[in-house]
């Protein structure tokens, strides 16, 4: 089968940071699916992973976690799918990637891919949507209903992929406030269209636009980017009590700072019930249903944002070049071999 990979840690400049090879079509055991890659998407884990692990001498690690395609066979304990199904996930950052014409994933971490979309939207959404979903109702302990909730929730970086889905989830589902932020004119329109409320500049002093707007408190804030650069800004006019979530990897982030507010901190990785096999990991599956089930009802909608024509080196490498560059808006999309 057709793949792509890398051998090193390289930046996404070298002509080899990311390589088009063969590989042999992996066998499902156990729990497994093995799904025929039809698109997949580009996330900032990749880059990420990229470039700080690299695989054992005389390998080649493939890279991605999206995808959108349809079941091509199953382990013998596969009960949830059957050859022919239609899929869309975010797989294990312990496994060999989606960057490849078949894939091997547990199907307790698979939705079916939801019936208005093609595989490209579709791609755009598993892992954003685990981590959004996460973030907002596990971590953050926001209530779903449409009840009014006399509190706003932050989302700093809300054009990126997290954010497109989180602004959503959090307008449609909650009766919370939402506020984001984005520096730039078409960021900041998108994120309006997404559902938000109100948009900030993030590349400003942020209090004095919060208090202008004369919202309620800021109890919830999901810290999506550059959180060194913006927590203690935020801990100054966050509400007391309140919980602070992040999703990034802070050079520095001093966890004190929200002491005097009894504020607490929550980090979120959707990749913790994969990685840890944990004893609810099957909830990532029904996630995904709820989130196709919103999608074919209109509630939601795919954060597509740009396609890079078909799944090759050439074109991941273009991928991830932008999402370095920070000025990417929605999602990423590859589709096809």
């Amino acid at each position: 089968m057709k793949a792509v990979g890398y051998k090193k840690s390289l930046p996404i400049e070298d002509q080899d940071a990311l390589i088009d090879f063969e590989t042999a079509k992996p066998d499902p055991r156990g729990r497994d699916i093995r799904v025929a890659v039809k698109a997949i998407s580009a996330n900032p884990v990749d880059y990420k992973v990229r470039k700080r692990a690299a695989p054992p001498e005389g390998e080649t690690k493939i890279l991605g976690y999206d995808a959108a395609g349809v079941v091509d066979a199953v382990g013998p304990e596969v009960t949830l799918f059957k050859p022919g199904d239609e899929v869309f996930y975010a797989g294990s950052i312990l496994r060999q990637g989606t960057n490849a014409e078949f894939h091997l994933v547990d199907e307790r971490i698979v939705g079916n891919k939801p019936k208005s979309l093609s595989f490209a939207q579709a791609a755009a959404l598993p892992l954003t949507s685990i981590t959004a979903w996460e973030l907002l109702f596990d971590r953050l302990g926001a209530v779903p209903g449409k009840s009014v909730d006399p509190r706003t929730l932050l989302i700093t970086g809300g054009a990126g992929g997290v954010g497109s889905i989180l602004i959503q989830l959090a307008r449609r589902l909650t009766g919370l406030t939402v506020l984001a932020t984005a520096t730039r004119p078409e960021s900041q329109k998108w994120c309006l269209d997404l559902g938000a409320h109100a948009v900030i500049d993030h590349g400003k002093p942020m209090k004095e636009q919060v208090e202008k707007l004369k919202l309620p408190p800021v109890a919830l804030v999901a810290s999506l980017t550059f959180t060194d650069q913006h927590y203690k800004a935020i801990a100054e006019f966050m509400a007391p009590q309140g919980r602070f979530g992040l999703i990034d990897d802070p050079p520095e982030f001093a966890m004190s700072t929200f002491k005097g507010k009894a504020i607490s901190v929550h980090w979120e990785s959707m990749f913790t019930r994969s990685s840890f096999q944990t004893p609810d990991m099957i909830a990532q599956h029904h996630l995904l249903n709820d989130v196709a089930d919103l999608i074919d009802k209109g509630v939601l909608r795919t954060t597509l944002d740009q396609t890079f024509g078909t799944i090759n080196a050439a074109n991941l490498k273009r991928a991830h070049a932008l999402l370095e560059s920070g000025k990417s808006r929605g999602k990423i999309v590859l589709e096809g071999w």
